[in-house]
């Protein structure tokens, strides 16, 4: 696989963070227990006038300033997504018409949960491998919907991430040297159309997680014939501030290669976006030639793992669009009520 290289990547964070605290105080609950059941003490909100497409057209433009390509370059445009405006008419043409890509693309919405963008990346890497095309970007974006009063409603957040991919050449940022997926029949979280809010199945989305985490991350392990020593950094879908640094250990890696990519200590979960802002988080301070392992997830329910490897371009491209830690500067906290006004149900 190692043909296919990340060109560029861009990411989106909106400035507003509801604190854990708020939502506990507006239905009696203890912040610092929740906080500590949860290793959450805030996320990222979108406003009024943000929704994913907004979110997925800002993490677009910064790739693609960040690869240094013309938007006409891009020959396939996939979003990744759980909260796409529309159920009929898809984010990825709405987001390419602002672009400017033009008309001769192949367009398409995916849906898996929290992985639907890293299965985006892969079926681009695969286009590309095969000689089909040559450059394509992949968008994870979500606005996380979260019942009121539900434990979800504390960690559900808005942010988006892009990789544009190509073949490589010596700009590339980072080659893709492989992946696997891991699938199952898994209810562990679901939300029937029309119906506003998921539901999960408590604690058994812990199992689910582990397991398929665990199953992705050995079968690409085993097939590469690799270990968590011959990597520099790691990255693992968050979707609280726990299970990604107990899977990260019961795998054998440290907490060292893990803390670059843990961007649910300052956002919340992100879903779609979340393992591809992690990712984005760690190309920010790595340099050419590291290891790279992410494992991402999705419910219902199935995991994707990727080994990446630094090239030169990680280093000269740095500075060609905002890094994450830019968006993190710009917070600013509201209120319980002013997360309501931005839209959300109660």
């Amino acid at each position: 696989m190692n043909s296919v290289s990340i060109q560029g990547y861009g990411v989106y964070i909106p400035k507003y963070r509801l604190k854990v605290e708020e939502t506990a105080q507006v239905w009696g609950k203890n912040s610092l227990q929740v906080e500590k059941s949860l290793g959450v003490s805030e996320k990222s909100i979108a406003a009024f006038d943000e929704d994913t497409v907004t979110m997925a057209y800002e993490a677009a433009v910064n790739a693609i300033r960040r690869a240094g390509i013309k938007p006409q370059d891009i020959e396939v445009f996939f979003t990744g997504s759980e909260s796409h405006p529309y159920a009929v008419n898809p984010t990825s043409t709405i987001v390419a018409e602002f672009l400017g890509i033009g008309r001769n693309y192949l367009s398409a919405d995916l849906e898996f949960a929290c992985k639907a963008a890293t299965t985006a990346m892969i079926n681009i890497t695969a286009l590309i491998a095969s000689g089909m095309v040559t450059t394509g970007i992949a968008v994870g974006a979500d606005t996380a919907q979260a019942k009121p009063h539900d434990i979800l409603e504390y960690t559900a957040a808005s942010a988006a991430a892009s990789f544009i991919l190509t073949k490589k050449n010596d700009e590339s940022i980072a080659d893709i040297v492989d992946f696997t997926s891991y699938s199952s029949d898994t209810p562990d979280f679901w939300r029937r159309d029309g119906i506003s809010y998921p539901s999960h199945g408590g604690r058994f989305t812990q199992a689910a997680y582990f397991a398929h985490v665990e199953g992705a991350a050995k079968t690409l392990l085993d097939k590469l014939k690799l270990t968590p020593k011959d990597f520099d950094y790691c990255v693992f879908h968050m979707p609280n501030g726990k299970f990604p640094r107990e899977i990260a250990k019961k795998l054998g890696f440290t907490s060292e290669q893990l803390a670059p990519s843990l961007i649910i200590d300052h956002i919340g979960n992100p879903y779609s976006a979340s393992s591809f802002l992690g990712l984005s988080s760690v190309l920010d301070e790595a340099k050419p030639n590291k290891m790279i392992f992410m494992v991402s997830y999705g419910s219902g329910a199935g995991s994707d793992a990727f080994v990446f490897k630094t090239l030169k371009g990680v280093s000269q491209k740095r500075t060609n669009s905002p890094r994450l830690a830019d968006y993190l500067k710009q917070t600013q906290y509201i209120s319980y009520i002013q997360y309501l006004k931005f839209g959300r149900k109660i």
